[in-house]
Formats: structure tokens, sequence, C-alpha cells
């Protein structure tokens, strides 16, 4: 290999390592920064009405104003291959990441996501909430 393509090689492998990595950086801090996740599934009354479904996902992004939310993801149920281990029988999904358990207990009786109950619960009809600590 001649000097110029050696060091284009190089140059490029750099920046691709530095992609990589830079690409999982996030996730590793998030982890470090969140520990605390509250994952929640709900099953809407009307699970065939888009304008439901569409009514509760803009209710649960508004829980984003709450201070101790750190980061939230909001999800529709995904159209991939159906097998017996993936569950999608449920229609709008939140995932919250929180700096710490009094976070996440202060999230529940702040007055935005008491106001979401309120306004949006006539929209599901079933809930499942999951809160994980980081291990």
């Amino acid at each position: 290999m001649n000097k110029s393509n050696r060091r284009k090689f190089i140059g490029t492998a750099a920046a691709l390592s530095v992609g990589t990595i830079a690409t999982a950086m996030p996730l590793a801090t998030m982890k470090k920064k969140y520990p605390v996740i509250h994952q929640v599934f709900f099953w809407l009354k009307n699970p065939g009405s888009k304008e439901d479904r569409d009514k509760l996902v803009a209710g649960v992004k508004s829980l984003s104003k709450i201070p101790m939310v750190r980061e939230i993801h909001v999800g529709i149920v995904a159209s991939t291959e159906k097998r017996d281990v993936v569950d999608n029988s449920w229609g709008v999904s939140e995932l919250m990441f929180f700096s710490d358990l009094e976070g996440q207990q202060a999230y529940q009786t702040h007055p935005i996501h008491l106001e979401f109950i309120k306004n949006y619960s006539h929209l599901w009809e079933k809930v499942i909430v999951y809160d994980i600590m980081e291990a």
C-alpha cells in the first residue's frame, strides 16, 4: 500500500471509529444521568380510532413540560413481524427518564400529570406501568 492510500485508509478508519463512539455515547450518558425509567402502555377504548390515538399521543407529549421529566419518548405500535413474544395489543406508549426516584414520585402528583389524567383518561381502557431502576 503506498503512503497516500495508507493515509486515506487510516483517516477513514479514524473517522468511522469516532463516529461510532459518538453515536453510542448518548445512550451511555442517558443511563448514567437518568437511571429511573417509567414505561407506560395504554390500550385505547376505541383501538381503531386514529383520532383518539393521536389525541392521546398529543396528551402524553404534553407531559414533557414537567420539570422532573428528563427525556420522553412517545410511540405507537410498530408494524413489525408477528411473533409469539411480541405484544402489539396496546395503542400508545411513553418512555420517560428521571434523575432519581424522588423526581419520579414528584411527577406522579405534578399538576400537569394530574391534568393529563383528567383530560385523557376517557380515551384508554387499560394502562400498565413498568417503573425500572438501572441495575
